[in-house]
């Protein structure tokens, strides 16, 4: 204030009274810092918008990352299927050999040429183990006895 004091004979009671009101509060906030406000109007505002777009993207970044998986996935499987195509040409390339057609012919089906005869030797007496489609031994027996096994065993109603 420019020279005015409260205690001089001028001036009215109410002007003298506000003046000693705006000498003390001028005391109180200048010995105590004035604390601002941590959470203003802007940061709260920033906030909401913030926690608006996290609601909002959550739900998409959810679906992304499954889509993602489901594309590794999806990846794994066609690189599988590349693998058994490429499988399934070395083996349709093997019996366009007319040997190893012969040879698979000679083993799996006892195929003999003309004028060859052809022996297959039973491995039990018993028959035992041709239930199953295997000999004594485990191995596998051929097609026309795992067939003759399977007509006898219709036949006796088993």
């Amino acid at each position: 204030m420019s020279g005015f004091s409260p205690f001089s004979p001028q001036g009215s009671t109410a002007t003298r009274l506000r003046a000693l009101g705006e000498q003390a509060a001028a005391r109180v906030y200048r010995a105590r810092p004035r604390r601002r406000n941590r959470l203003t109007g802007r940061a709260a505002l920033l906030a909401l918008v913030v926690c608006t777009l996290v609601v909002a993207l959550a739900y998409p970044m959810r679906q992304w990352v499954s889509q993602q998986s489901e594309i590794a996935e999806q990846q794994r499987r066609a690189e599988e299927a590349r693998a058994a195509v490429e499988e399934l040409r070395d083996l349709k390339a093997r019996w366009q050999d007319d040997a190893y057609a012969e040879r698979q012919l000679r083993e799996r089906l006892h195929y003999v040429r003309p004028g060859e005869t052809g022996y297959i030797v039973p491995r039990g007496a018993d028959g035992a183990g041709e239930e199953a489609g295997q000999d004594d031994d485990g191995d596998e027996l051929p097609w026309y006895r795992k067939l003759w096994s399977d007509v006898d065993r219709a036949d006796s109603g088993g």
